[in-house]
């Protein structure tokens, strides 16, 4: 693994640790608002909610459903980043500007995602943890993020 940044963050998640490193050139206001969460521990208990196989593992919404976020929306960042494996993308409603805490981590390269949803990081140890993860929509019994932490703020 590569040394940490102000913007590596860990899951520790119920299969084991995922690290990501967020990637403010893409979605500056997307990771400052995930790191805020973090930091208020909005993440910690939170379940993977939607995870299909071959496509990708979703979390972040406080009801465990997809139904709920933090209550504040983000502009759209779209770039041209590719959403392969291992790439964190925020998840969102029809419309372009609903992001707001709940993101996704892509199992598989999924090129139809790409230009249409903000992606904001990337696994870069612990994808095998993220393969881990139980499969459903809704999942039974689903996997969770037990803590979010940036790496440099424990340290």
């Amino acid at each position: 693994m590569t040394e940490p940044t102000e913007n590596t963050l860990v899951l520790e998640t119920t299969k084991g640790p995922v690290t990501i490193e967020m990637r403010p050139d893409l979605a500056p206001t997307h990771v400052a608002r995930i790191k805020q969460l973090v930091r208020e521990k909005f993440y910690d208990g939170i379940v993977f909610h939607r995870v299909i196989e071959d496509f990708m593992a979703q979390t972040g919404c406080p009801h465990g459903t997809g139904t709920g976020g933090s209550g504040q929306k983000l502009k759209a960042e779209f770039s041209k980043e590719k959403h392969t494996r291992g790439t964190v993308s925020m998840a969102r409603a029809q419309s372009p500007d609903s992001g707001d805490s709940q993101f996704f981590i892509c199992f598989t390269d999924a090129p139809w995602l790409d230009g249409q949803y903000t992606v904001w990081g990337m696994v870069v140890d612990g994808m095998e943890n993220v393969d881990k993860i139980k499969r459903g929509e809704p999942v039974t019994d689903p996997d969770k993020i037990v803590t979010a932490r940036m790496v440099l703020d424990a340290a």
